[in-house]
């Protein structure tokens, strides 16, 4: 009978948790993946997925054992994602930690693809090796670390991730459309690393036009070896009027350019923005109908991430749509009072308060001046 998983083990885990958030931003589509080698409770060996096509975090962790002078045969591995067991980018894991003689395993979370889902546990039970599911905080932890991953494996489709800067009377912009600055600098840093972590950024054409962003991530930490990686840029622009002498379309070589339009658009302007490098992406319908069909276009190019950045217009469409799966909301220390200023969504919203969508959890934490809350309306 398999031994349970104790507070030890728990231990590890935490530190493989630490090491694969390592990898974010940069290896998308595939999931975030940390893992540490011990032995009589020592670690010997530890590595993460840190780019895409790059090694996992498995065979990361048993080079850094052989590195360190240990051999890896008999050791515990601790890993936050179940080992693969398919030839992917890289050769399956499972070859790896069975001809390395590790002969025991404690995974912090299950793999819910296709090609996954249970076949490297059952592969390396199969083979004589001691295999442990964590569960509780370890566990929570783990598949909170890969929502993204997770909801693209289970429904092809992108975590929608909605930011927004808004006044202690939740407002985003004045009657006459100001916005600028409502949160903070330190907020404001964030949102590029967010950016540079999430694989498509998005916007309506409303904002487009209004403030000509380039939305792409700036480099937040100077030191940092390499540059951020870029998301690409999204826009809901029905009748394809997103000007060609826009920041968005002179930057198409800095990072991609997608359209999201109707067959409303005049041909003309769609196949402008085709000339000028920008990917047009017909969806028809009412706006929650092409809401939900851009996100099945994005997931079918591999699109696990989307941070929302529009406005009112663009966040009412997604939550009728009933696509929103995280809230970032930036509260600044300022009232901005008047009917008409503009408020975080629009769209139709609930009739009754019985109809409101309710949060699974909420957090909140200091961001400079602001307070930042975070509200996950779904976990997968």
């Amino acid at each position: 009978m398999p031994a349970a998983v104790t507070q030890q083990d728990r231990v590890h885990l935490r530190r493989a948790l630490e090491l694969a958030a390592g990898g974010r931003g940069q290896v998308s589509p595939n999931p975030l993946v940390g893992a540490v080698l011990t032995r009589d409770g020592e670690a010997i060996g530890e590595g993460f997925h840190s780019e895409l096509g790059g090694q996992h975090a498995e065979v990361a962790a048993l080079e850094d054992c052989r590195a360190r002078g240990h051999e890896p045969s008999g050791a515990t591995l601790y890993v936050t994602l179940e080992p693969c067991a398919h030839q992917g980018r890289q050769p399956p894991c499972t070859d790896a930690i069975l001809a390395a003689g590790v002969t025991r395993v404690v995974i912090a979370s299950e793999d819910p693809s296709d090609k996954a889902s249970g076949r490297g546990p059952g592969i390396l039970r199969d083979e004589g090796v001691e295999v442990e599911l964590a569960n509780g905080e370890e566990a929570t932890a783990a598949r909170l670390l890969n929502q993204a991953f997770r909801k693209h494996s289970r429904t092809a489709r992108p975590l929608v991730l909605l930011k927004s800067a808004l006044s202690l009377d939740g407002r985003v912009a004045t009657a006459g459309g100001d916005s600028r600055w409502i949160s903070g600098e330190a907020s404001r840093a964030l949102v590029h690393r967010w950016r540079a972590e999430c694989d498509a950024v998005c916007v309506g054409i409303g904002t487009a036009l209004a403030d000509d962003p380039l939305l792409t991530a700036r480099p937040v930490d100077l030191s940092a070896q390499r540059a951020p990686r870029q998301p690409a840029r999204v826009v809901f622009d029905s009748e394809a009027r997103l000007p060609l002498d826009s920041r968005l379309v002179g930057s198409i070589r800095e990072a991609p350019l997608l359209v999201i339009a109707s067959r409303a658009a005049p041909a003309e302007r769609a196949e402008a923005l085709e000339e000028a490098g920008a990917n047009v992406i017909v969806c028809d319908g009412d706006p929650p109908d092409r809401v939900s069909a851009a996100l099945a276009e994005l997931g079918r190019r591999e699109t696990t991430s989307l941070l929302l950045e529009g406005g009112p217009t663009l966040a009412g469409s997604f939550l009728d749509a009933g696509e929103i799966d995280e809230l970032r909301l930036f509260i600044a220390p300022i009232v901005l009072g008047g009917a008409a200023a503009r408020p975080l969504a629009g769209g139709e919203g609930a009739d009754l308060i019985a109809d409101a969508t309710p949060a699974l959890a909420v957090e909140w934490e200091r961001s400079d001046g602001d307070l930042l809350v975070r509200a996950r309306l779904r976990e997968w």
